[in-house]
């Protein structure tokens, strides 16, 4: 992890704010003055912000958000848009999202307070599920490339304009579900092992097809459900024993 992210998982700073306090000298690794943002943090480095330890929580909790459209996975933003924890009570404002939901994205994102934690959801293969409203029909060739993976040499169709991803590797769908296809409009549910940066955005519109809409509904052993729009709910008995395994690398 680098040393800002870091610094925004273990403090109440955003990672811009880390990056000033990095550049001003108020942060040290081992008592060690150091000034690049960017220096990956090993297991076990002790980290100082203002002198203070960064400490890890030793327990910890997720929660589920259900995110609209229209807001911006970050602790704040630049260009004053609202941000999630805009929405969150503010007794999880220290929680860290896993993983990213686009601005035009909504659905299930889960957040907790362990570093840990949040590494051991974003690096798994648990399956994400996805509903999708897509601008046209789905032909056979798209349907084939979910089955068998595709290699995007330009996968800058569906990025934002400031991404600086030009191709992309996608993995075979895990699995999908064509609910409605018609040359309007087609809705189909998808299931996939990871998330890349808009990986869904890019792998449809590469064959002409726009992301209307695009909501997820699972994320592994967590599902939305019914929880409204904008609001959050702790983790059940039975999904903290799952991902009580998953941490124990069961």
């Amino acid at each position: 992890m680098r040393l800002n992210q870091y610094i925004a998982h273990h403090s109440q700073y955003s990672r811009r704010e880390a990056d000033k306090l990095i550049s001003a000298g108020e942060v040290s690794i081992d008592h060690k003055v150091v000034r690049d943002f960017a220096l990956q943090i090993k297991e076990g480095a002790r980290v100082y912000l203002q002198g203070k330890l960064l400490k890890e929580r030793e327990n910890y909790t997720v929660i589920v958000y259900h995110k609209p459209k229209g807001e911006i996975v970050s602790k704040r933003d630049d260009r004053g848009r609202r941000v999630i924890f805009d929405s969150i009570p503010k007794k999880f404002s220290h929680f860290m999202p896993v993983g990213r939901l686009d601005f035009a994205s909504e659905g299930l994102l889960l957040l907790s307070d362990s570093t840990k934690v949040v590494r051991a959801l974003m690096e798994s293969k648990l399956e994400r599920v996805y509903l999708l409203k897509l601008s046209g029909r789905i032909q056979d060739e798209v349907f084939s490339a979910m089955e068998s993976g595709i290699y995007l040499d330009d996968a800058r169709k569906g990025g934002h304009h400031k991404s600086k991803i030009t191709e992309m590797e996608i993995a075979p769908f895990l699995g999908y579900t064509c609910i409605k296809n018609t040359q309007k409009y087609s809705k189909i549910k998808v299931r996939i092992a990871e998330g890349k940066n808009r990986e869904l955005r890019r792998f449809f519109a590469h064959f002409g097809l726009e992301v209307l809409d695009l909501r997820r509904i699972e994320f592994g052993f967590v599902r939305l459900n019914q929880l409204p729009v904008q609001k959050v709910r702790f983790l059940e008995k039975g999904e903290y024993k799952k991902l009580h395994a998953l941490m124990q690398g069961d």
